[in-house]
């Protein structure tokens, strides 16, 4: 399904000047590696930090390929880390909610752990009551993955993971690559391809959580949020899509404006009652025939003055804002990340497209060659 966009020309309507993000520092730009911690079995596990001329930083371990830091400048130049994470490998081998990783093979939901491809069904493990989440339960996200310095203009980490024929019941041999890397206008772009020896299903996608105020810093909720969607995708009460494409209009669900998350989360609308909160896969509105790069969303935290623009090749972005956060999970610097502390803009392919066949299809072939790609883009406003 492909929608027309009458979105783009509004630029976002978010009332404020963008401008270029102060050059703070004279940083040297590059790749800088260290070790982060010694996997159960001895492998050892390190941490690439990644470094642009204006001084912005990105830290992203091999381990699940996870943005671990990332440190960008607020609007009197001070540099405060935006996502929630851990000090060290420890933390991301103990129990959290996917902090910074890498999702595949399939991000988000598998309704019933089950989906039939060719005529043949293949049941995943339900790791999400019912549903299979995330790739299941030892997905790419907890994976060791091949990391190589790229080189070029700008510092560009290359990520490199085969999964097996049957990992996690999964069909085919996929040989996946990710490269991340940093420009000196402060835009994090992540390039995802994969080919595969057998017919697959694949959704990839990164799991950072945000909050432009700082992590540890408290909830997201007076957060600005722009999302160019006139349509999502409805839930049932197990969060799985029913199929249906809905229009915002009238909704709390209608970020087509600059509206602060906190407005209408708690408003008597059931999709937000099921997921307690913005759970939800939303269908960009995307130019008929078009698969570049297209603005799929805008954030701003006006007390910080720092934005961020995610732009996609993706059909579709999930934003999640920390409904499950409890503050039992204690990340850096001992900061508790409690309810609502942050949110999520994953951009993918719907939920449960393999059961869904009126979605955009996730299937891919022998002889074809998977590629998405996403920018994180980070501005200040005054």
């Amino acid at each position: 399904m492909r929608l027309k966009s009458t979105f783009l020309s509004l630029t976002f309507a978010l009332g404020i000047v963008l401008a270029s993000v102060p050059r703070t520092r004279a940083a040297s730009a590059g790749i800088k590696m260290t070790t982060f911690g010694t996997m159960p079995d001895g492998t050892t596990v390190n941490l690439y930090t990644l470094t642009n001329r204006s001084g912005m930083q990105v830290s992203i371990t091999n381990y699940g390929g996870r943005i671990v830091s990332l440190l960008v400048p607020d609007r009197n130049g001070k540099m405060g880390d935006v996502v929630l994470g851990f000090d060290d490998l420890a933390g991301y081998l103990g129990p959290n909610p996917y902090f910074g990783a890498l999702i595949g093979r399939y991000g988000n939901r598998i309704g019933n752990a089950r989906f039939t491809l060719d005529g043949k069904e293949y049941q995943l493990a339900a790791n999400d009551g019912p549903n299979s989440l995330h790739g299941g339960l030892v997905g790419f996200d907890k994976k060791v993955w091949t990391a190589k310095d790229l080189g070029g203009n700008h510092p560009s980490l290359q990520l490199t993971y085969v999964s097996a024929d049957g990992e996690e019941n999964y069909p085919g041999r996929l040989t996946t690559h990710v490269v991340y890397t940093l420009d000196d206008s402060n835009q994090l772009k992540i390039d995802y391809s994969a080919t595969t020896n057998k017919d697959t299903v694949l959704n990839l996608t990164n799991h950072s959580y945000f909050n432009l105020s700082g992590e540890g810093s408290g909830d997201i909720l007076k957060t600005f949020m722009v999302i160019n969607a006139s349509h999502y995708t409805p839930i049932d009460e197990h969060l799985i899509p029913t199929g249906e494409i809905a229009s915002v209009e009238g909704t709390p669900l209608d970020f087509r404006k600059s509206t602060p998350i906190g407005d209408r989360i708690n408003a008597d609308f059931e999709q937000l009652k099921l997921a307690k909160g913005y759970d939800h896969d939303f269908v960009l509105d995307r130019p008929e025939g078009s698969h570049g790069l297209i603005v799929a969303a805008r954030a701003v935290d006006h007390d910080s003055g720092r934005a961020l623009e995610v732009l996609t090749t993706q059909p579709g972005i999930q934003l999640y804002t920390g409904n499950f956060l409890d503050g039992s999970v204690h990340g850096r610097g001992g900061h508790a990340y409690g309810f609502r502390n942050a949110f999520c803009l994953e951009t993918q392919h719907f939920p449960d497209s393999p059961n869904k066949p009126d979605f955009p299809t996730t299937e891919l072939k022998p002889g074809q060659t998977f590629h998405e790609t996403t920018v994180f883009k980070f501005s200040i406003v005054h």
